[in-house]
């Protein structure tokens, strides 16, 4: 069984290797290296759109490196605390796209799924302030995505691109 909290997600009898995986805690190691390199990867499909479309689709790198990772942070940050199902104990290992979002699944607090909207929002704010072109965008962008890492990665790039760019 992958995951306790998916029971149904498992292999049949007939097919199942003859000897069962390490656990750490309740949690086999396959899931935790698999789920741990996803989140650390993750954030390199948005570079990689950016770098394939960028320039060809609307608002550009604001929408690859600031507007997609908010949407992906407020539509996970919202699955996890409606609809993922909370394991008891919480356990340290729960699968988390941002640290914000790591102290949410690890504690089961909700002040933590709170602060994770506050980061979308300011998220929000700055892909807006980008895509109008305003003064301190960059920044803004900068601060959501150090807030919002390892998913924010693209936007600490599209940050520091806006915030190095000399003006000619």
């Amino acid at each position: 069984m992958p995951d306790p909290s998916f029971p149904w997600a498992t292999l049949p009898e007939s097919v199942r290797l003859p000897f069962e995986q390490p656990r750490i805690e309740h949690w086999p190691v396959s899931y935790t290296i698999g789920i741990w390199l996803w989140i650390i990867g993750f954030p390199s499909l948005f570079l990689a759109g950016y770098r394939r479309y960028g320039t060809r689709t609307p608002f550009g790198s604001t929408l690859w490196l600031a507007g997609l990772p908010t949407l992906a942070m407020g539509g996970w940050t919202t699955y996890c605390r409606f609809l993922w199902p909370k394991l008891r104990p919480p356990t340290w290992n729960a699968p988390s796209y941002t640290f914000v979002c790591w102290l949410y699944c690890s504690s089961y607090d909700v002040t933590w799924s709170n602060t994770a909207y506050v980061v979308a929002l300011f998220g929000i704010v700055g892909t807006i302030l980008a895509v109008r072109r305003r003064k301190g965008a960059g920044y803004v962008l900068l601060g959501f995505g150090l807030l919002a890492l390892p998913l924010g990665l693209p936007a600490v790039y599209e940050g520091y691109r806006r915030t190095t760019q000399t003006v000619t």
